[in-house]
Order: structure tokens, then sequence, then C-alpha cells
């Protein structure tokens, strides 16, 4: 990466997301060198920043957002799928005709690698002008080994193209049964476990492994074999659980020790103890129990066992069609309850914590030099739906990735 140009960022309220809280310094300033944040504080305390550093201001400044839950390298569109579900078929009895994922799966088969890691830089840079600077990406639309290498591979290329950003890979393994599997799920399972993973893991293409556990997915039996390998072989763990029934998904997470399920709208009292006892984070995915009309999570009871929350997109072709972490936002506020506190730091330090990134996701001294200059008055203004980025600059690793001014100048 090139060297970046030193940095003195000014701000009437610069988010920090820092303590318990968001950590709000008012005119404030903040220093940039090397691609990490050197000095931050009220701008009356400010020396004099370097004679070579550009100067930055915004009424408001947090950290990069972190969409820790994405299906971002998806090829081909499910629109059929969705006007069918607005017209009140039911999701699950879609992807028992052969739709919901398979259908993804047959696009992401038919596409080639670079066509895919193409698609998935174009759908990045339209992310990162939303605001978002950190980026969990899956596989899991291939489902098959070729399919989920290439998957693997086009976020592999993806990220030396975009080398400012951090994506995490994640191979999620168990995520729907090709049609070649003939129903044998427990036979997939094992196929998954004993032949995909390690020929992947080989490869170095994933950070964390996933899988969907659900009544209509993959149960704990099933997904033990691939969970535990990888688990000892020092990957971490994120799963699916309960956005349509309560399996068992929480009590297995925290046995194994994930750093986060995700979904959540099902989980037992056992479960959110399991969870809350294993220290596991959880990921609220709103736009997808949003347009699956679904229940929202006991997000009361999350709070009562002191659960750290998560928020992110679920980028993804089907059940969360948007590629929009401040929409999310959005709908976790005004649908799921969360407070504009929550949501903030669910996208930002909390996520970042649940990929084990924790030199990002906040504004302190020595973190990594991410950080989004808004058109903004006030934080709480993050949590409305205004459906267009309200991103004036995103910066990543100390270096501009997005100025609104710099493509509104063209």
């Amino acid at each position: 990466m090139k060297p970046t140009v030193p940095l003195r960022v000014l701000a009437e309220r610069l988010v920090c997301c820092t303590g318990a809280g968001l950590g709000v310094i008012e005119s404030a300033f903040l220093d940039v060198e090397h691609g990490l944040i050197t000095r931050l504080g009220p701008r009356n305390e400010a020396p004099a920043p370097p004679p070579t550093a550009l100067e930055l201001s915004a009424e408001l400044v947090t950290p990069g957002l972190c969409d820790a839950h994405t299906h971002a390298a998806w090829a081909g569109s499910r629109h059929n799928e969705y006007a069918l579900r607005m017209a009140g078929a039911d999701y699950e009895a879609i992807a028992k005709s052969g739709g919901g994922i398979v259908s993804s799966m047959r696009a992401v088969r038919a596409i080639s690698e670079e066509q895919l890691a193409e698609q998935l830089v174009a759908r990045l840079k339209r992310m990162v002008a939303l605001g978002v600077t950190t980026f969990e990406i899956k596989s899991g639309y291939g489902l098959d080994l070729a399919s989920e290498r290439k998957q693997l591979r086009a976020i592999r290329t993806a990220q030396a193209r975009l080398p400012q950003l951090t994506l995490v890979p994640t191979f999620l393994g168990l995520h729907a049964l090709p049609p070649e599997a003939a129903g044998d799920r427990d036979g997939y399972a094992r196929t998954v476990a004993e032949e995909s993973y390690p020929a992947l893991s080989e490869e170095g293409l994933f950070r964390f492994v996933d899988a969907y556990l659900d009544r209509s997915a993959f149960s704990v039996a099933q997904a033990r074999p691939l969970c535990e390998r990888a688990r000892k072989d020092g990957f971490g763990l994120r799963l699916h659980i309960g956005q349509f029934a309560d399996v068992g998904g929480a009590e297995f997470a925290a046995e194994l020790g994930a750093l986060s399920v995700d979904h959540a709208e099902h989980i037992s009292p056992s479960g959110l103890a399991a969870l809350a006892a294993a220290g596991v984070r959880v990921g609220l995915l709103p736009v997808a129990s949003f347009t699956l009309r679904g229940p929202t999570p006991a997000i009361e009871e999350l709070r009562k066992h002191g659960l750290p929350l998560v928020v992110a997109s679920d980028a993804n072709p089907g059940t969360a069609p948007t590629e929009s972490l401040p929409l999310a936002l959005a709908f976790a506020v005004r649908n799921y309850g969360l407070s504009v506190t929550e949501a903030v730091r669910g996208a930002t330090v909390e996520a970042a914590l649940s990929l084990d990134l924790k030199n990002q996701g906040q504004l302190t001294v020595g973190a990594r030099a991410d950080l989004v200059l808004w058109d903004l008055p006030h934080e709480d203004a993050l949590a409305q739906p205004f459906g267009l980025s309200k991103a004036l600059t995103v910066i990543a690793g100390g270096e501009v990735v997005h100025s609104l001014y710099a493509a509104s100048s063209g």
C-alpha cells in the first residue's frame, strides 16, 4: 500500500465508541499518521499538525462502520422470489421448491471467478460510499468444493484490489443442501467436513467457519464435525441460529466458543444463559426479518443477559436484498427497539470484536484509522432511514477511499 498522507480531522462531535457508550468528544480533533490514529481530544488542546497534513472537517465523525455479516460475493438476482414473498409466499416453501439459496448457487456456479470478483469489488465500493470500511464476507452459495473455492478466491481478489479495506472471509460450509446431494444432509455434511474444509483451509482462504442451524437447514449433530474440526485448527466460529426455530444452536455455539451467533429470533432462556456465560455476541439482522415479515429477537431478554449486540446488513440477493448497513441501523432502532447507542456500537466496536479485530471499530490512539465524516449534525441522525449516503468522506487505513466532493466534482 502506498504511504498515507498525515491527516488532521476536525469534528463538532467525535464519536469514539469507547467505554460503555459512545465516548463523544465535542469540538474535537483527531490526527492520523501511517494509517493509525496518533492523537485525539478537545480541539483547544490540539498541537500544531504536521506541515504536510491534509485537513478535513465535519460536524459528525465516527469510526468506519463494520458490517459483520454479509453474503456480498453473490451473483444473479432473486427478484422473482421477492415478489412472490411480498404476495404471501413462504420463504421455506420457496426454498424447498428449488428457489432460495439454491437459486443463488446456480448463478455462482455459472459465473467465472473473475466476473464474480468484479461484481464483488463494485458492490464493496458502493458499500464503502455508505460508510463501511470493514466487511465480513461469506461463501455458502457454491455448495460444492469448486464453487465455494470460487467465492473465497473472489474475496481474496477483492482484497488485493481494495487493499485499504478490511475483508474478513468466512467459509459458510453448511448453508443449504445442493440438488446433487439428493436429500442426504448427513452425507453432505460429512463431505464438507472431510473434503471441502481441508482443501480450502490448506489454501488459507478463510478466517472463520459458519453453519446455518435451523429446522430447514442443518442440525447441531450435522454441523458438529465441521465446527469441531475448525475450532481445533484455530479458526473462529460464527453461526446462523434461531431464524425460524430453536434447534439448540445457542448452546452449541457457547460450547465451542463461537464469537457470534446471528439472526437469533428464536433462542430459549437456557440458550441465552449459555451465550452470556460464554461471552458470545449476538448479531442482529433486521433487514432479513423485515423482508420475511418475521418476528424480532427478544431484545429485552438479550439486554437482561448482558449480551453484546451487533447490527449487520446480511447483504444477500434473497432475504436481505440490500447493500446498506445504515438502513439496517435504522431498522434496528425502529423495528427492534435498539437505542441509537446500541445500534452505533453494534456496527462499530461490537461488530469489530465479533470479528476478533481489537484495533478497529473505535477511535482511540493506536487504533487503525478507519473513520467516516458525515453530513449529519448528531449521531442520533444515523438512525434515520435516509435511503441514500450521508457520508462525506470515508477513510480506511488512513487513506481517503470515498469523497462525496470528489464524486460530485466530475
